[in-house]
Parts: structure tokens; sequence; C-alpha cells
């Protein structure tokens, strides 16, 4: 797997410019040794395939992959703000994430997956 460093300081933007050419090159064969090494986080996408739900294995000795499915259009039941609900269709897009809890305590893998799914609601900001 071709690793993104300092991941954690990067915006979006620059990180899809940064998977895009780790993923060109690693389809061309063209990545050095140091571009492969000591990754800590894995993240998969079968659901450019228009999976709906898969599971994902940890590649050791890393400590956790995000599978992201694909986005589809569904019936949610949301909030109508007046003490009711309603049914509307949204795009959703299932989230997996597998951890090894000897590294990661599953509270903080919960709460990951909740922070990321409320960046990933909000308006795109870069």
């Amino acid at each position: 797997m071709p690793v993104i460093r300092a991941a954690q300081r990067s915006t979006c933007r620059r990180s899809h410019r940064r998977i895009g050419d780790l993923a060109r090159r690693a389809r061309a064969q063209e990545l050095n040794a140091d571009e492969v090494r000591d990754g800590t986080f894995t993240i998969t996408n079968p659901g450019q395939f228009g999976t709906l739900m898969a599971t994902a294995v940890i590649n050791q000795p890393q400590v956790a992959i995000l599978d992201i499915e694909t986005i589809a259009r569904r019936p949610v039941v949301l909030d109508d703000g007046a003490g009711g609900e309603r049914i509307a269709i949204h795009s959703i897009c299932i989230l997996g994430l597998s951890w090894d809890h000897r590294a990661l305590d599953g509270a903080y893998a919960a709460r990951f997956l909740a922070a990321l799914r409320e960046r990933l609601q909000a308006p795109f900001e870069g």
C-alpha cells in the first residue's frame, strides 16, 4: 500500500492530489520502497465497483482500515423539526472501520468514525 506521510496535516484537496499521484505511480509500478513502508492506517474503496458492504482486513502492522462503499440513493427517515418524521431520498455511503484493539481503544475508533461522518456531511471547505 502506498503511504501518505503526515496526512493529518493535509487538506482534503492536497490529499486528493497526493492519492491520485500515488495511485497512478503504483499502477505503473513506479513507487520506491519508502513510499510503501511504515503505514499506520489504510483506506480501501471497493465501493468504486458498486459494493454495498465489505469486510476490510487490517494490513499488519497497521492499526486500522477504513472501508468506503458505493454512494447510493436510499430512503431515509428524517426529523421534520416539528416533532414528527418524514421520508426523503438521500445519497448514502456505508463507511466501515476495522481496528486492532491492542493498539486502539474502540471508543476512540468510534469517535473518529463519527467525526468523519460529520465532516463528510458538512459543506466541502478545501
